[in-house]
């Protein structure tokens, strides 16, 4: 597939720039640092007070970012949420502040967050993002594969250096082909890099779409049929 030079630049930059941001971050404490987030519970969670539930983790895009805890309701699960749909799973939706790139030490200050105040089935946590969040779903899952049942990057990218981290890691990963944003080529190193040390990633590719590969992937009922499958031993 050719790819255009200010494109595969844009993606370089995106990708060096978040990286960046993941290696420069500094610890602090969790009430100063916590990101702001939408939290969904499903249905009977209130009623069955014995009985843990699936958390599913979503990771917004660049054009979410702010202040406005409503822009996350755009795109994804929040979207779905918003239009009445109803997971059978706690459903986190944190929003990144203006001008920075996810965090991962700030996303697992959340998690654990999310662990203490919820009753969370530990073995089916699930993990999705796209574009600037399908970046941040590499990451996070590569930094702490042990987290997480199943990941779902979409539009995204990241650095195959620590790959074999998520090597059996169930990962269902989607990008168009024509992304003029963040190009196939992103999700298609991560994939190969995988396959390389004998992993077995799934890998969706929408040849007509363009960056906008993530409204056809979450209304996928198979998505989700799969995603809930998937249970860390």
């Amino acid at each position: 597939m050719n790819i255009s030079n200010t494109f595969t630049l844009s993606a370089l930059v995106l990708s060096a720039a978040f990286f960046s941001m993941c290696s420069s971050t500094k610890k602090m404490s969790v009430t100063d640092n916590l990101y702001k987030h939408l939290i969904t519970y499903p249905e009977g969670y209130s009623e069955n007070k014995n009985q843990n539930y699936p958390l599913m983790i979503f990771l917004h895009g660049s054009g979410e970012r702010g202040t406005d805890i409503s822009k996350v309701k755009i795109h994804g699960p929040p979207k779905k949420i918003e239009a009445g749909y109803s997971f059978p799973a706690i459903v986190v939706s944190p929003q990144c502040p203006n001008d920075v790139w996810w965090d991962t030490e700030r996303l697992e200050e959340l998690l654990q967050y999310i662990l203490a105040s919820n009753r969370v089935d530990k073995s089916r946590i699930y993990l999705t993002g796209l574009s600037m969040g399908g970046y941040g779903t590499w990451a996070w899952a590569i930094e702490h594969p042990e987290h997480f049942a199943a990941i779902v990057p979409i539009c995204g990218g990241g650095d195959t250096k620590h790959i074999s981290n998520i090597k059996d890691v169930p990962n269902w990963v989607f990008h168009g082909a024509q992304d003029n944003v963040v190009p196939l080529q992103k999700s298609q190193e991560m994939v190969d890099a995988l396959i390389a040390i004998g992993g077995k990633p799934n890998f969706t590719i929408y040849p007509e779409a363009n960056h906008d590969s993530w409204t056809i992937t979450y209304d996928n009922p198979k998505l989700w049929e799969w995603m809930y499958e998937q249970v860390k031993e």
